[in-house]
């Protein structure tokens, strides 16, 4: 299977790998198996040897991130030695020949920004501006990808409507503003680095899921099926994409670009569909799932790649696609399924791993691992087999008996 038309890395995020943080929305956080964001895998200290593990294995991309929390521990107040650093990290990057695509804000923010209601206030979003054009101002000239904002689906209903990441409480009536603030922080984060930068690419990493009715002869499934669909992520759609704002988010008051896709490229985190029975996730039985419960349904991430690429005439990048598997079961055959439902479709350029070492999963901390390295840097299978798929450039017979095999 062809996969010449794709170039593959991996993806982190700051909080997840960086360890001694600032203070952040998470640094009171603690999770499930009684974590924090420190040390996580000490990638602050140890970028040197994680860029070396990634040129070793062949990479072409990296999608990682710049951690806000790092950049301004206060109001106002830029650390320019942090910056500094960022920038001597990515231009490593790109002298191995690895294309850094850098997110602005993944899931993290400081704690002065949370305690101030984050983006649940519109004024809000002029700080988060001030923080994209300091980052600019330092990494513009070195870096060409951009991502602004990770998920804001479901940054938006963990932290207020199901309270599972900080600051877990809020309910619906700040999901509201905050997807409303999120869109529009995107939008003129968007007009920002285009106006700066000589052709960027800059997007916005949209969870997608498909989403089936648990029993398609259930009348009451199959109505609520594209609802609860649209509820998660086709609401958020318009807004990110071309500026437009359903009347179930509000029309933020600030002056926003419009008349056009404001997205170089349809940008999608995926990992599995959802059963609909009712308005929470669900799981079809019997079908394969990972550590986490989360059905492994490759065909899904083919079917929404399709999808939005058709709808906004966009190339299609991958930019988070893994599994929960700390016995290392499965993670290559997950990996193998997934690529080859995207080597059928010819929109997708990127596909990055999520992720390139175990790191703290947020909530679930360190328990649960993505990582095609684990902590010591040692390389699992799945780190060869995305060598091997690089330098072939295809999903070979043999690639796939010797890989497959080892996660079974």
């Amino acid at each position: 299977m062809d996969l010449s038309h794709i170039r593959i890395g991996t993806a982190s995020a700051g909080l997840q790998i960086e360890g001694s943080p600032r203070p952040n929305n998470w640094s009171e956080w603690v999770a499930k198996d009684g974590t924090t964001p420190h040390p996580t895998t000490d990638h602050w200290r140890r970028w040197r040897e994680d860029n070396q593990l990634m040129s070793d294995l062949g990479l072409q991309i990296a999608r990682v991130g710049v951690e806000w929390s790092r950049v301004e521990p206060e109001p106002g107040r830029y650390d320019h030695d942090v910056l500094k650093r960022y920038r001597e990290e990515f231009l490593d990057l790109r002298e191995r020949g690895i294309e850094p695509l850098v997110t602005l804000h993944h899931f993290g923010h400081p704690a002065w920004f949370e305690q101030n209601g984050a983006f649940t206030r519109e004024s809000n979003v002029e700080i988060f501006l001030r923080y994209v054009d300091v980052v600019l101002d330092h990494l513009g000239d070195v870096v060409t990808d951009w991502i602004t904002i990770n998920e804001p689906n479901v940054f938006a209903t963990e932290a207020y409507l199901f309270g599972s990441t900080p600051p877990g409480r809020g309910g619906l009536p700040k999901v509201r503003p905050c997807l409303r603030n999120m869109a529009a922080a995107h939008l003129l984060a968007y007009q920002r680095i285009h106006s700066r930068l000589d052709n960027p690419r800059v997007t916005f990493a949209h969870h997608r899921r498909v989403f089936a009715p648990m029993n398609p002869r259930n009348p009451v499934h199959r109505l609520l099926t594209p609802l609860v669909e649209w509820l998660f992520q086709g609401a958020i759609e318009p807004a990110f994409f071309a500026g437009r704002f359903h009347p179930v988010l509000g029309r933020p008051s600030l002056e926003l670009p419009s008349g056009g896709v404001f997205a170089d490229a349809v940008a999608i985190n995926y990992y599995s569909r959802t059963a609909v029975r009712g308005f929470s996730d669900a799981t079809f039985p019997g079908t394969p799932t990972n550590d986490l419960g989360w059905e492994i349904y490759p065909p899904g991430i083919a079917e929404v790649s399709a999808e939005l690429a058709e709808r906004y005439r966009l190339p299609v990048w991958i930019t988070e696609n893994g599994t929960a598997d700390a016995a290392e079961r499965f993670r290559c055959a997950f990996i193998l399924d997934h690529l080859a439902e995207l080597s059928r479709v010819p929109e997708v350029e990127r596909y990055y791993h999520w992720c390139f070492v175990d790191n703290w999963e947020w909530s679930e901390g360190m328990a649960q691992k993505f990582g095609v390295v684990d902590v010591d840097r040692q390389v699992k299978p799945a780190g060869r087999l995305l060598q091997a798929l690089i330098r072939e450039g295809a999903i070979t017979p043999e690639i796939d008996a010797e890989f497959r095999e080892k996660g079974n």
